[in-house]
């Protein structure tokens, strides 16, 4: 049903509502209204809606409720600040308050109500923002502003307020900012600086002032979201507003927690869709919820692994602190797409050069060794005894004349080459004076990215603050960290971009016919046992060993003989989670006497430990194989999670996995497989042959259509060991353990 709750993803009730009538906002679905089409198979958007926000940022008229002029009080500050930012965006502002005839001059009107014009934002500052919220729904505004605090901040009474206040806008129709935010989106922008801009969304508005301050060294900012509590407009609304604008070239976030997984999942996709950069600092833990802890995959996938997987998967730069913040998105939002991936380090140090190589490969960039010919070339104006294979030594005496320049053209002219780097470590006129001239130069003749790390603490130079910082075509950094984090998250962005195909467009509509199968399996509520749980497996087309469930000695020596010795036999129970712990795994039984003397210990040890049994499992032996672990687990903000990782033994020791959210793709399942330490056991190691890595990528992406179909049934999956055999001969699934909801 549309407008439920599916899983843990809630759909807001407004999107369902047109979603249930056939219809979204103009623009939901690339300029187009979205229909019922636009759902997974569990009945999710499979695209994000895009919030009409021009009236909010740039509207034609405004009303401020509580507006005041008395001096001492705090709402005059704030009335003061509005009044000069409806003047710079040409809005006209009415006052609103009981008991005044004008504030600051300007005619006051008793209530929203009695205005002379519909408006299009309402600032509301007032300590209960929930009254005025009926008002504004029949006065049709379309937009609120909420400053008040004491909301979900401070605990479960506040929490509750906020939900009565967002049930009271979303019944309202119109859009809220707010509570607990400031006046960030009201600052005054810079409107002399040329170029890509950066749109800065907040959750905590100091955070998000460093970003703002770069205006003062002539990086262009043109939108401040700050978000507070997010009763209603979110992150993700932000996000896929600004991905729109022609005016963006990144976005940069600071977000305390996400509001709705799936929204900022979707977001993230039409960003990377618009090749838009999205950077953000993410802090905090999201809350697990309550899981099972039962199976390996439940304790592989803390909060934050996924939210850091989810982010990387739809190409969101996730930064640490920030200067990152500030960097990274700077260098995004203003540098043109790389010609080339390839990164030469240019110094008038030795020293330098080495350092900064060694932190850049280190951190995955790729420097090229310059061909032979360019080496000569380069050693025209350069000392032969000095390196100039890449990086690049002057020795510093050329940086001061005529071959400085020379130099530099020279680097960039290599096909190989779309990064030059150039440490400058410390001011030193008028060489440091010269070289920062001619980076600039070249830039501007050149659509490679040039970079420069300005080394000096001080940062008063000429060099520094005029030359560098004059120039929108150089960028400019202060620590070698930032310098290697920015230029590593523009090319990855870049490379992500390029020719990106959107989950979501792959994403299945409808069921297909393993889910029914799967269905009358299911039993809600309750731990499936091994043999129950691989039904499950067979259901998706997963491979599972030959073998029998029996419920007597003699039973177990017939189905040995048809599975084939040597054999393996394991109690099945619905609530055996590990077996082998409990002495209730048998292998490697080569004849009948075996299996019968097995069957009964089996049988006595469940006994003993009061598990109830479904029946013994005679399994066929599946020996040669890397093992692996594949499963399903439900985080409490993206819903159901696909891992891989090490199996066996090796997943309670190495925690070594990798995670995904429906849906991806075989690109992204692939992906999954490198992001492991141990992914050297799977090409072979030792003399090992290599393993059936298409067979592995096959399961993940059949255990993925479980968690897309099974969504709201499935509470978890763990398929471990899978036996990854040697290639060609595909995968098995040795054991399974399922929890349905």
């Amino acid at each position: 049903m549309l407008g439920s709750t599916h899983g843990t993803f809630t759909t807001d009730p407004r999107r369902a509502h047109v979603v249930a009538c056939g219809e979204l906002p103009p623009n939901a679905v690339h300029g187009r209204a979205a229909t019922a089409d636009d759902l997974d198979v569990s009945g999710r958007p499979l695209y994000a809606g895009v919030p009409d926000l021009d009236r909010f940022f740039r509207p034609a008229s405004v009303a401020v409720v509580g507006a005041s002029d008395a001096e001492g009080r705090p709402n005059t500050g704030i009335t003061r600040q509005l009044i000069a930012w409806a003047e710079r965006v040409g809005a006209r502002l009415h006052p609103v308050h009981p008991t005044r005839q004008s504030v600051f001059g300007i005619p006051c009107f008793p209530s929203v109500a009695d205005l002379p014009e519909q408006v299009d934002l309402a600032v509301l500052l007032v300590g209960d923002p929930l009254p005025v919220i009926e008002q504004l729904a029949e006065e049709k505004v379309r937009f609120a502003v909420a400053f008040a605090s004491g909301f979900a901040e401070t605990g479960e009474e506040g929490a509750a307020a906020q939900e009565r206040l967002a049930v009271a806008v979303q019944r309202s129709g119109l859009r809220l900012l707010g509570p607990n935010t400031n006046l960030n989106a009201f600052e005054k922008f810079r409107e002399d600086l040329e170029g890509p801009a950066i749109a800065l969304i907040t959750q905590s508005g100091h955070q998000g002032r460093p970003v703002f301050t770069m205006q003062e060294l002539g990086v262009r900012l043109s939108h401040w979201a700050p978000t507070g509590n997010e009763a209603d407009l979110e992150t993700s609304d932000f996000i896929s507003y600004f991905a729109e604008r022609p005016e963006v070239g990144a976005i940069a976030c600071y977000v305390e927690g996400l509001k709705d997984g799936r929204a900022f999942l979707l977001a993230a996709d039409r960003a990377a869709r618009r090749g838009v950069p999205v950077v953000a600092v993410k802090v905090g833990r999201t809350e697990t919820g309550a899981r099972m802890a039962a199976s390996h995959t439940g304790k592989l996938t803390g909060a934050d692994t996924v939210v850091d997987a989810a982010m990387r998967q739809f190409g969101v730069i996730r930064v640490d602190g920030l200067d990152e913040l500030q960097d990274t998105s700077a260098l995004l939002a203003r540098a043109r797409p790389p010609r080339a991936d390839g990164v030469a380090v240019y110094s008038i140090s030795g020293g330098t050069g080495a350092h900064f190589s060694d932190l850049a490969t280190e951190a995955g960039l790729r420097l090229p060794t310059l061909s032979d010919a360019k080496q000569t070339e380069l050693h025209q104006w350069i000392p032969d005894y000095l390196n100039v294979a890449n990086p690049v030594d002057n020795g510093g005496h050329p940086v001061g004349d005529w071959r400085g320049r020379k130099i530099i053209d020279a680097i960039l002219d290599d096909p190989e080459v779309g990064v030059l780097i150039c440490p400058i470590t410390g001011p030193f006129p008028p060489m440091s004076d010269k070289l920062a001239q001619d980076l600039v130069d070249a830039a501007e003749q050149t659509d490679k990215l040039v970079c420069v790390v300005w080394g000096s603490p001080v940062g008063t130079e000429d060099a520094y603050r005029e030359t560098l910082l004059g120039s929108s075509r150089v960028a400019t950094f202060r620590t070698f960290a930032n310098c290697i984090t920015a230029v590593r998250a523009y090319l990855d962005h870049h490379r992500f971009t390029t020719g990106y195909r959107s989950p979501f467009d792959e994403a299945p509509r409808t069921p297909s016919p393993s889910f029914r199968k799967a269905q009358a399996l299911m039993r809600p509520g309750q731990q499936l046992s091994e043999h129950a749980a691989k039904q499950l497996l067979r259901a998706y087309g997963i491979r599972v060993p030959r073998e029998q469930l029996v419920t007597s000695a003699a039973a177990a020596v017939r189905a040995a003989g048809l599975v084939g010795y040597p054999v393996v036999m394991k109690a099945s129970g619905a609530q055996l989670a590990h077996k082998t712990e409990l002495g209730l795994v048998k292998i490697g039984l080569t004849s009948a006497s075996q299996v019968r003397d097995a069957y009964r210990e089996l049988t006595d040890i469940a006994r003993y430990e009061g598990v109830t049994l479904d029946g013994i499992l005679v399994c066929q032996m599946v020996e040669r194989g890397v093992e692996m672990v594949v499963g399903v687990t439900h985080d409490s903000l993206f819903g159901p999670t696909v891992t891989v990782g090490l199996g066996g033994v090796l997943v309670e020791v190495l925690r070594d996995a990798a995670v995904r959210v429906p849906p991806f793709g075989e690109d992204q399942a692939k992906a999954m497989l490198s992001e492991l330490r141990g992914r050297a056991l799977l090409d072979g190691v030792r003399g090992a042959a290599p393993a059936d890595i298409d067979a592995l990528v096959e399961v993940v992406l059949r255990v993925q259509r479980m968690a897309l179909e099974l969504g709201d049934d499935l509470a978890e999956l763990d398929i471990n060991p899978l036996m990854v055999l040697p290639r060609g001969q595909g995968a098995v699934a040795l054991d399974a353990f399922a929890v349905c909801r």
